[in-house]
């Protein structure tokens, strides 16, 4: 770029998911976690479940 031409702006950034996506991902992971014994998988679940739940 020169001094002339200023440097192009970045596009605006899209969603990779929706609304939606989170919905059907936060009731996967609640049949998941229904069948998990582990408790130390069961804490990363449910910190990913409240996570998600934060964008919809």
């Amino acid at each position: 770029m020169t001094e002339e031409t200023p440097a192009p702006e970045p596009s605006r950034a899209r969603a990779l998911l929706s609304t939606a996506d989170f919905r059907l991902l936060r009731t996967a992971l609640t049949a998941y976690a229904r069948s998990c014994d582990d408790r130390e998988e069961l804490a990363k679940i449910n910190a990913l479940h409240h996570r998600l739940g934060s964008y919809t």
